[in-house]
């Protein structure tokens, strides 16, 4: 059986065992929380998260295009961006992805159904996305700041405007 054959037939098992994942970076309440996902409006980060996660693996299987790649990004990379993660942290849930595969596909590898090649090919995929969901989470974190410095701008006009003074 062909990785790509297996990856489609056993999405729903491998998109879900990544979002566990991604949760593992939310302890306690938070994480059981976020783990109710099915409904955006009583959940809209569970949801946004779930789907992301959905919309790139989904991306993944049919190459990687990264226009078609960014929507899904966009999702969880803007919850991340205002979170207290580091830039690595915030882009780690993609690489754990790998081990997700690996262990889901487990059993195809001992029976050699699926090939290495086939494996780092997909791993490399992988690795690309990550490099994306990087580059995603530093444009939200640029938007993030413009909108602090302009709220500082505002807030230093309107404390002049007050005083008499000039503004900008």
């Amino acid at each position: 059986m062909a990785l790509a054959e297996w990856m489609r037939q056993n999405k729903a098992p491998v998109v879900t065992k990544w979002f566990q994942v991604l949760l593992a970076d939310y302890a306690g309440e938070s994480g059981r929380f976020l783990e109710k996902y099915q409904e955006q409006f009583a959940n809209p980060m569970g949801y946004a998260f779930f789907q992301g996660l959905e919309g790139l693996f989904e991306q993944l299987l049919e190459g990687l295009e990264p226009h078609r790649v960014r929507p899904c990004l966009d999702k969880i990379m803007r919850i991340r961006a205002v979170e207290d993660f580091s830039p690595s942290q915030a882009v780690d849930f993609v690489f754990r992805l790998k081990g997700v595969v690996r262990e889901q596909l487990s059993g195809e590898i001992q029976a050699n159904r699926v090939s290495t090649p086939e494996i780092l090919a997909f791993e490399t995929m992988i690795d690309n996305l990550a490099l994306l969901a990087f580059d995603q989470y530093m444009l939200c974190r640029e938007h993030l700041n413009e909108v602090r410095i302009n709220e500082i701008k505002n807030r230093t006009a309107r404390l002049l405007a007050r005083a008499g003074g000039a503004t900008f």
